[in-house]
C-alpha cells in the first residue's frame, strides 16, 4: 500500500465506539486524533488495531501536552525498505574492516607491521570475517523474515563494529511496529536463534573440516598468559560427530579460526536466549508465558551474580576469566528487565506446538552454555 493513498483514508469510524472523538490534526506523516478514550489503554488499542494495521498504520495512545485529553497516534508504516539504509551498508563495511582486522592480528597471526606496510594482508582473514558476520546476520535476518512474514515494521539488521577479540560486539535490529499477537512476537523470537544456530552448526562443521593455522614459534617460545575460549557443549558434539580434534599437542597448530565462528554463534544464542527485556529470550517467554515472564526476568539478574560469585569465591577465578562477564551481563539484564518485552495486542495463548518448539529452543540454547567459557592460561 502507498503511505500516501493510507494518509488519505485514516479508519476513523473504527474509533468511535471506544474513542469520543473532538479534533483530528497532522503532524507531518502522524494522525493525531484528540479526544476521551472511554475504555482502558490496551482495549482501546486491541479494538481499533486491526482495522488501523489493515489501513497501512501504526497507532499508540499518549496524552496532550496540555493534559485533559486522550491523543491515539497514527503512524503509516511503509513495507520492505524505504530507498537505500545507508547506515545499514556503513555498519556492515565498518564491520567488515574490524572483524578482518581483528582476525588477521589475533586469529591469523598476522605481525602489525606487516599489516601497516602492506594493508591487503588483512584479506588473509576473510573466511573468519565470513564465517562471524554470516553467523550473526543469520541470526537477525532469521527476526528480519519472520517479521516480516507477520506484518511487523522492522529495520534491517545493524552490525555493530568493535576491538579484540572478535571485531564486532554482534548485530541487532530495531522492532519499529507493534506486535499482532503472541504467536507473531514467538516465532519472531525464536527465528533469530533457531536460524543462527543453523549456521553455527554449520560455520563449526566448515572450520573443523579445515587444515589447522600455524601458531608462529616466536609466540610459543615467548610463553606468558594466554586467553581461552573454552568449548561450548555443542562445540564438543559436532566435533565428535566429525572425528575431528578441537585442540592440538603441538603448540604450534591451532584449528582453524572458522571454527571461531561457530564459537562467536554458540556464545551469543546464550545471551540472546537470556528471558529478559527485548532479548530473544524475553520475547519467546512472553510469548510462552504471558505476564507471568516480569517474574522470570526478576530472577534472572540474581542468577547471574551468583554465577560470578561462585566462580569467584568458590572456583577462584579471576575478574578476566568469567567472573566479570556474568556480573556484567547481570548489571546488563537487570537494566533492561525493567522496560520488558513487547507488549502483544491479542494476548492469546501460542498454543501446544509452539511452546514445545520454545523448549526445544532453550535446550539447544543450553548446549552452548558455558560456566567458564573464558579463562586465561600459561603458555
Amino acid at each position: 500500500m502507498d503511505p500516501g493513498d493510507s494518509e488519505e483514508r485514516p479508519p476513523v469510524e473504527a474509533l468511535r465506539s471506544v474513542f469520543t472523538l473532538r479534533e483530528t490534526r497532522r503532524d507531518g506523516e502522524h494522525v493525531l486524533f484528540y479526544g476521551e478514550s472511554l475504555v482502558p489503554e490496551r482495549m482501546l488499542v486491541r479494538e481499533v488495531w486491526p482495522a488501523f494495521r489493515d489501513a497501512g498504520y501504526e497507532i499508540h495512545v499518549t496524552n496532550a501536552p496540555s493534559g485533559g485529553e486522550d491523543v491515539v497516534v497514527a503512524r503509516p508504516v511503509t513495507p520492505g525498505v524505504d530507498g537505500v539504509p545507508w547506515k545499514n551498508v556503513a555498519l556492515f563495511l565498518a564491520t567488515v574492516v574490524s572483524t578482518m582486522l581483528v582476525g588477521a592480528l589475533m586469529w591469523y597471526h598476522v605481525p602489525f607491521a606487516e599489516i601497516r606496510a602492506n594493508p591487503l594482508a588483512v584479506l588473509r582473514a576473510w573466511p573468519f570475517t565470513a564465517a562471524v558476520l554470516g553467523v550473526l546476520t543469520t541470526h537477525e535476518l532469521g527476526h528480519y523474515v519472520a517479521s516480516r512474514y507477520h506484518g511487523v515494521d522492522v529495520s534491517l539488521p545493524y552490525l555493530v563494529p568493535f576491538i579484540f577479540p572478535f571485531g564486532t560486539m554482534g548485530a541487532i535490529i530495531q522492532m519499529r511496529g507493534q506486535m499482532p499477537d503472541r504467536k507473531a512476537l514467538f516465532d519472531i523470537g525464536v527465528a533469530g536463534p533457531l536460524a543462527g544456530l543453523v549456521a553455527t552448526v554449520v560455520v563449526t562443521a566448515v572450520g573443523l573440516s579445515l587444515a589447522p593455522v600455524s601458531v608462529p614459534e616466536s609466540l610459543v617460545r615467548e610463553g606468558g598468559r594466554v586467553i581461552v575460549f573454552n568449548n561450548p557443549p555443542l562445540l564438543d558434539l559436532i566435533a565428535a560427530a566429525l572425528n575431528r580434534p578441537t585442540e592440538y599437542t603441538d603448540p604450534t597448530m591451532a584449528v582453524h579460526p572458522v571454527v571461531i565462528g561457530g564459537w562467536v554463534g554458540m556464545f551469543f544464542t546464550v545471551l540472546n536466549l537470556l528471558p529478559v527485556g527485548q532479548l530473544d529470550g524475553g520475547h519467546i517467554v512472553r510469548a510462552m508465558f504471558g505476564e507471568a515472564q516480569e517474574r522470570i526476568a526478576a530472577v534472572v539478574p540474581l542468577v547471574l551474580f551468583g554465577l560470578a560469585a561462585y566462580l569467584h569465591y568458590v572456583r577462584q577465578y579471576t575478574l578476566n576469566e568469567s567472573v566479570g562477564l556474568w556480573a556484567f551481563w547481570g548489571l546488563l539484564s537487570l537494566a533492561i528487565a525493567y522496560r520488558g518485552p513487547a507488549n502483544p495486542v491479542d494476548d492469546s495463548p501460542i498454543g501446544t506446538p509452539r511452546m514445545a518448539l520454545g523448549v526445544l529452543t532453550f535446550a539447544f540454547g543450553a548446549l552452548c552454555f558455558l560456566l567458564v567459557p573464558i579463562e586465561i592460561t600459561t603458555l
